[in-house]
C-alpha cells in the first residue's frame, strides 16, 4: 500500500514539474490558407516575444496556461491560452481574420465661383425689355406675372448677410496627432483597451491622452516595441483608472 502511494504522488510530482517547465513551442499563423509573415507572437505571461518568418512559422518558450497573443496591422488580435495538449502536439495552428478594408478620408473644400457682374444699367435694360412684353400693359390680358414684384433674390442675400455670425467665417483646425498617438494606433489593436485594460470604449482616447502626458511616453519613440508599449499602458492604466476612483469620491 505504501509502496503504491509513494508511485502515485512521484508520478504527480513528475507530472508538475513537467507542466511547470517552458518548452519550446512550434507553430503557423495563417489566414485564408495564406501563411502571414512577420506576425508578433508574444507570450503575454513570460514576457517574451518572436516574428513569425515567410512560411509564417514561429517558435517560442511556453509553459501550460501561458497566455499567447498574435497581432499584425492588417489582422484582427488574436489570443491563444496554451494547454498542455498544444505543448505535446508541438505544431499549432492560428488563424487570423483580415480586417475590412477602411474607406480613405475624403476631404471637402471649398469651391469659390467668381461672381458674376451685373451693372444697374443692365437692370434697368432688362426690367425695360420686360416691360415692353408685357401683355397686360398694352393688352389688359393677365399674363401671371407680378408687375413691379419684391427682388426676392436680393431681399435673401440681404438676409443672409444680416445673419451670419463669425463662426460661420471661423475655419476649422483639426488638431495634429502626436508621434505617440500614431505609434499607438499603428501598433496597439482596438480590443487591448476593451479586452485587456477593461476600458469603456469612451474612455479610450481620454487614456492616450493621459499616457502621452506621460513623458515616459517619448522614450517609447526611440525603440518601439509592442510588448514594451503594451507593459507602459498596463502600469499607466492602474494610475488610470486610480484617479477615477478618487474623482468619484
Amino acid at each position: 500500500m505504501k509502496v503504491k502511494l509513494l508511485t502515485t504522488i512521484s508520478f504527480f510530482t513528475y507530472q508538475l514539474s513537467i507542466s511547470q517547465t517552458e518548452k519550446l513551442l512550434h507553430g503557423k499563423v495563417m489566414s485564408n490558407n495564406n501563411p502571414l509573415t512577420k506576425v508578433e507572437v508574444i507570450n503575454k505571461t513570460a514576457k517574451t516575444s518572436t516574428r513569425t518568418n515567410n512560411l509564417g512559422e514561429f517558435s517560442i518558450l511556453v509553459k501550460s496556461r501561458d497566455s499567447l497573443l498574435f497581432f499584425s496591422k492588417d489582422y484582427f488580435f488574436t489570443r491563444l491560452k496554451i494547454t498542455q495538449e498544444n505543448i505535446d502536439q508541438n505544431n499549432i495552428m492560428v488563424k487570423m481574420v483580415v480586417k475590412p478594408e477602411e474607406l480613405k478620408e475624403v476631404l471637402v473644400t471649398t469651391i469659390k465661383f467668381d461672381p458674376v457682374k451685373i451693372s444697374q444699367q443692365d437692370i434697368d435694360a432688362t426690367k425695360l425689355t420686360k416691360e415692353a412684353n408685357s401683355l397686360q400693359k398694352y393688352t389688359g390680358v393677365y399674363d401671371g406675372t407680378i408687375p413691379n414684384g419684391i427682388n426676392f433674390a436680393r431681399l435673401g442675400t440681404g438676409l443672409a448677410r444680416l445673419f451670419q455670425s463669425d463662426d460661420d467665417k471661423a475655419v476649422k483646425t483639426k488638431t495634429p496627432e502626436t508621434n505617440f498617438k500614431k505609434l499607438v494606433a499603428t501598433s496597439i489593436p482596438d480590443d487591448f483597451f476593451t479586452k485587456n485594460l477593461k476600458l469603456k470604449p469612451e474612455e479610450k482616447n481620454l487614456f492616450i491622452e493621459f499616457c502621452d502626458a506621460d513623458p515616459n511616453s517619448k522614450k517609447l519613440l526611440e525603440n518601439s516595441n509592442i510588448l514594451t508599449t503594451m507593459d507602459f499602458m498596463y502600469a499607466k492604466n492602474e494610475m488610470f483608472k486610480k484617479l477615477k476612483t478618487e474623482s468619484k469620491n
